[in-house]
């Protein structure tokens, strides 16, 4: 009997390295274009509109990318299993509406109120998880009539009006979500902080891949990716530092994306979530908890949802009915335009988050340019159908 797990787990390392030559077949197309692109849209909204690159605008990409990238990071772990989340825009709309009006019209403190809310977004979507794989009814017709549902219930929430985040001009916690700026000399010593851990992530990896017996590359191709790294991390707190400091919700975003990092890269439940995209039979036969892990990665994601409703809600200062609109199109295309396969098994952070800052800055470029909704919508569509198209033909390489 301790054969057939041995062999499962072979065709699954089979299943991967295939994947992982896959990936290394297109890895420099797929990089290439993503840059690229999004150095064609810089170049054409600084033509277009000077303010583009304003160090105001600039910084207000930074809150907006952190909003779309956080969203789209909760979207990474429930793609990866081979699941997708339609509900995502009206559950954030839900969940930061229960939250406004717990704080506006109940009294309740911010913290409170949100945490209730947090706690909400984390019990629906592992029920919603648990009715999936329990009851095998696909994601997709699940998570399309929770879009349904909590956009009503976000309705009767906030009674179909709008909902300020300050009541009585009062500042709170949740309104503090979106205009507190980390000082700037602040900004430089994290910045400091985030390079010397980029550093020391390298080595430690380097390490840990050549004590396992692992091909590690060369030393002078993992000093330029650290290098560049620190570049960005650097350009990063310069800019913002131009306006205001760093705005809180990419600390937020970062905490985000490092947790689903160290989720995806370090953990045997990361691991599980890419075998179970990788080949969901064979790795219930190898073992992994298949069940489990698909309903704790949509937990995870009701509690990601929860915490980019707060910030979207905190930067347009109240719940409105049409607030989140249309952002699960946003999550989907940041991912697959990242590289995350839609059939799951292959995704990574650093791709959701070149996915997600391209979709950023195109809606940054057309709301400067007053770029009427009907054409945005256009783009947007336009950008996810190119997204997949493009999936679907590396796939097939």
């Amino acid at each position: 009997m301790a054969a057939k797990p041995f062999s499962c787990l072979g065709l699954y390392a089979g299943s991967k390295t295939s994947s992982a030559e896959s990936m290394s077949r297109t890895f420099t197309f797929r990089d290439s274009s993503i840059a690229l692109a999004l150095m064609g849209i810089c170049v054409f909204f600084g033509i277009m509109e000077p303010k583009f690159l304003d160090s105001r605008n600039l910084s207000l990409l930074m809150t907006e990318l952190s909003i779309t990238a956080t969203l789209a990071m909760g979207m990474l772990l429930v793609i990866l299993p081979g699941h997708i989340d339609l509900s995502v825009g009206s559950g954030l709309a839900l969940l930061s509406g229960i939250a406004t009006v717990l704080t506006s019209k109940a009294g309740l403190p911010s913290p409170v109120a949100l945490l209730i809310a947090l706690l909400a977004g984390l019990l629906v979507w592992w029920g919603k998880g648990l009715l999936i794989v329990r009851e095998r009814i696909p994601a997709f017709i699940v998570t399309l009539a929770g879009l349904l549902i909590f956009r009503g219930l976000f309705w009767l929430v906030i009674q179909n009006q709008t909902v300020p985040v300050v009541a009585g001009g009062k500042t709170n916690f949740y309104s503090l979500l979106s205009t507190y700026y980390l000082p700037p000399s602040a900004g430089y010593s994290l910045a400091g902080l985030v390079i010397v851990f980029l550093a020391w992530a390298a080595g430690k990896t380097r390490a840990e891949r050549r004590n396992n017996g692992f091909e590690v590359e060369d030393g002078e191709s993992s000093f330029l990716r650290t290098f560049i790294a620190a570049q960005a991390v650097l350009l990063f707190v310069i800019i913002t530092n131009q306006f205001r400091g760093i705005p809180l919700p990419a600390l937020i975003f970062a905490a985000v994306a490092l947790g689903v990092y160290v989720i995806t890269r370090h953990t045997a439940f990361g691991r599980h979530l890419y075998a179970i995209g990788g080949n969901a039979e064979a790795a219930f036969i190898s073992g992994i908890p298949v069940r489990r892990v698909v309903i704790s990665a949509f937990a995870l994601m009701g509690g990601i949802v929860a915490v980019t409703g707060f910030m979207l809600t905190s930067y347009t200062g109240n719940s409105t009915t049409d607030l989140g609109e249309w952002m699960e199109l946003d999550a989907v295309a940041a991912c697959v335009i990242g590289g995350v396969s839609l059939r799951g098994g292959r995704g990574t952070v650093l791709g959701v988050l070149a996915g997600a800052l391209l979709m950023a800055t195109l809606l940054n470029g057309m709301t400067l340019m007053s770029v009427s909704p009907e054409y945005k919508l256009i783009a947007r569509g336009t950008v996810l159908l190119a997204a997949v198209w493009m999936d679907m033909r590396l796939g097939r390489q």
